[in-house]
């Protein structure tokens, strides 16, 4: 299950981290004329504003259901995730990309490089530590020995996995500036500075196509894992008044909220009453293990035969 104080310190951590090195970026780019430097500033300030939707996207997640909404607004999370993907494909790579390519047409030579060695040195420490936070919370998903590529591709809570992938994205970023940077200062060649700048672009967007097709399965509906359907399965078959069942059909509304549809052929020889009580029983049983599963829709055979022949 995810672990939603970990997700909210992971998305603070990483605002607090960007909004500094933001600025720093700027500030950096301002005085040495870096192409570079400044795709960094932008990508950090989409980041930060992109952990504050998805802190508003887990806030809004987390209402009540009314009328309007008799599931909840647990989707939410998801449409807002999908958003910060858009944002960072369009302004994050976009812009990047687009500066890179004027520098490159229209080259500068770098000044007082030394900045740029300070800020991107300070910035790897604070990305480092929001990355960490970031993994920590991800990790703190799984209930076993998962890996942490498998936890990526699996998680179901955009909050954590976004966040990942947008420090893992800075960090590798970061790295691209400070070579080119470095070549282009060494080298007295300002192309290299642009084309980081172009390559932290490409960055972007392919961090923006994964958390894409992350997100839209997600938004459209995406069922448990084959583990977790076996395990649903099994504690159902466990029942001592349960016949037979059919394979349940789940649906992932939010990180912890997955509903659930099960048909169950009980034994013939049970009342209404007592189906009654082996589905409340069932339902206890599935809770107790997944307790995920909020919503349980059980079609009991059994009561339907009843009701044809009371």
């Amino acid at each position: 299950m995810a672990n939603a104080n970990a997700s909210k310190l992971s998305l603070y951590g990483g605002i607090a981290a960007n909004v500094a090195i933001a600025v720093s970026k700027f500030v950096a780019a301002y005085f040495t004329g870096s192409s570079a430097m400044l795709s960094e500033g932008i990508h950090s300030l989409v980041d930060t504003g992109n952990s504050g939707l998805l802190l508003y996207g887990t806030a809004q997640s987390a209402r009540p259901a009314d009328a309007e909404h008799p599931f909840g607004h647990s989707k939410e999370l998801y449409f807002w995730g999908l958003i910060v993907a858009v944002l960072i494909f369009a302004i994050g790579g976009g812009m990047s990309f687009y500066e890179g390519v004027k520098h490159i047409q229209h080259p500068e030579p770098l000044e007082e490089a030394g900045w740029n060695y300070v800020v991107l040195g300070l910035s790897f420490l604070f990305e480092g530590i929001a990355f960490y936070l970031s993994v920590k919370a991800l990790l703190a998903q799984s209930s076993g020995n998962v890996g942490f590529v498998t936890m990526l591709r699996t998680s179901r809570d955009p909050a954590v996995f976004a966040s990942v992938m947008e420090n893992l994205a800075a960090l590798i970023g970061l790295a691209l500036a400070g070579i080119g940077v470095f070549l282009g200062h060494w080298l007295n060649n300002p192309y290299f500075d642009g084309g980081a700048s172009v390559a932290i672009g490409l960055l972007l967007m392919a961090v923006a196509v994964f958390l894409v097709g992350r997100t839209k399965g997600l938004l459209v509906g995406t069922g448990v894992d084959a583990v977790t359907l076996a395990n649903l399965e099994r504690i159902a078959r466990a029942q001592p008044q349960v016949r037979e069942i059919r394979s349940p059909l789940t649906m992932y509304l939010g990180p912890n909220d997955v509903i659930m549809a099960l048909d169950v052929d009980f034994a013939d020889n049970l009342s209404s009453t007592q189906v009654a009580a082996a589905v409340e029983h069932l339902q206890d049983a599935i809770r107790a293990e997944h307790p995920e599963v909020q919503r349980i829709f059980i079609e009991a055979k059994n009561l339907v035969q009843a009701a044809k022949h009371p």
